[in-house]
């Protein structure tokens, strides 16, 4: 009678001889042949056995992986900007400070009142205003970020024993920078698109590229009384007619506004977001609740295709992503408030670039300690159920594309 053993995942089956019993045709005098191919076929099937079950780690550092993980992250990010593009549209016009949309901050009510205004003088699609370059970026932006963290956590998490909050932290927040460096671009014309309000000259995406390319780039100033009494009296204005009233000159530059404050801000962002899903995940894949929140699912007959980590249930998954949004939102709010005025600098007033300490100045001129948090209820309406579906996704596109 066998004994039956657990089944371990980083152990590879070894060959024993009674894995190869003699063919019961064969004879005592007859041609070794056939007992002597059994033992080479099971050794080659044991070398086989031992290589797919070191895939795991061979995989994840593979082109085919690489590419599967990207494509999880790029639906998964599209998904998630698609599900709250509106609330999207709406928190940009607050943060920036619309002047047509400032009587609506600060109040649940005023997101909801900013939503109709929005319906009535733009119609159903403005809602979704920028979102083609939204999609444009998210799929590189989100793709680059979740086959970034895998491949950097692999190298600072190399097994279990390293596994630790800051070493997750570092991982996450070195793969929001990685997304941010290559398409920071768009997310600045996605930002601008969003800002414009007036509808006698709608711009397209050559009208914002232009309008941006074009804009006059001078040095901040050191009056931050003047700048915030620019601010306070600025006029969204429309994309293309802001063209001509500056001196066409080249300026690359320009698609890098508010860059810093960009990465500062992704740091926490990033970082927090992966840690917290990471550990609320770790959490309801505890023996003492697993029953209530692990996914059910068919065993598969090969174990080497089983997943390394348990899948967890829709209800766990979207819950672990909420936490993850509701965390990584607030640690980095102060700091995206910065980068959003920033981002729109050349569209209102003098379009003058403002660097971090004067936008910071400016903002507290204006409205003091609350001005670093406006438009945070809205911020959490958004962000809580967009990296709730972001990470959900994800999840379940890599489970479908058999690298989970």
């Amino acid at each position: 009678m066998s004994t039956g053993h657990a089944y371990d995942p980083n152990k590879s089956p070894e060959f024993t001889p009674q894995s190869a019993p003699m063919s019961e045709t064969a004879q005592p005098g007859s041609s070794p042949v056939g007992a002597a191919t059994k033992p080479i076929m099971s050794n080659h099937t044991a070398v086989m056995d031992k290589t797919q079950s070191g895939d795991n780690k061979i995989k994840k550092r593979s082109w085919d992986y690489v590419m599967r993980s990207g494509i999880a992250g790029g639906l998964a990010g599209c998904a998630a900007k698609t599900v709250v593009a509106p609330l999207d549209r709406v928190k940009i016009l607050f943060q920036a400070s619309n002047p047509q949309f400032a009587k609506y901050t600060g109040s649940w009510t005023g997101l909801a009142a900013a939503i109709r205004d929005i319906k009535r003088t733009e119609g159903f699609q403005g809602l979704y205003k920028g979102h083609s370059v939204t999609l444009l970026r998210i799929f590189p932006y989100a793709a680059i970020k979740f086959l970034a963290y895998e491949q950097i956590r692999a190298v600072i998490i190399p097994s279990s024993e390293y596994e630790t909050p800051f070493r997750r932290l570092v991982s996450g927040s070195l793969a929001g920078v990685t997304s941010v460096c290559f398409t920071y671009p768009l997310e600045l014309m996605r930002v601008r698109m969003a800002f414009e309000t007036r509808q006698s000259h709608r711009s397209g995406l050559v009208d914002i590229w232009r309008q941006i390319y074009h804009e006059r780039v001078q040095p901040p100033s050191t009056n931050s009384a003047a700048a915030a009494e620019s601010s306070s009296v600025a006029v969204a204005e429309s994309a293309s007619s802001a063209v001509s009233k500056v001196v066409p000159r080249t300026g690359i530059i320009n698609f890098y506004r508010g860059f810093a404050p960009t990465i500062l801000g992704m740091l926490p962002y990033a970082g927090m977001s992966f840690l917290t899903h990471d550990t609320v995940g770790d959490l309801f894949r505890h023996p003492s609740v697993a029953r209530y929140t692990l996914r059910r699912a068919t065993e598969p007959e090969n174990p080497a295709d089983r997943p390394k980590r348990p899948q967890l249930n829709t209800t766990s998954e979207l819950l672990s992503g909420a936490v993850a949004g509701l965390v990584s939102q607030t640690s980095s709010y102060p700091v995206e408030v910065l980068r959003r005025r920033m981002q729109v600098g050349g569209a209102v007033g003098d379009g003058r670039r403002l660097g971090i300490a004067e936008t910071a100045r400016t903002i507290w001129l204006e409205r003091g300690f609350r001005g670093f948090w406006v438009g945070l209820t809205i911020g959490y309406v958004k962000v809580v159920p967009m990296v709730a579906v972001s990470f959900y996704v994800y999840e379940r596109a890599k489970g479908s594309l058999g690298i989970s």
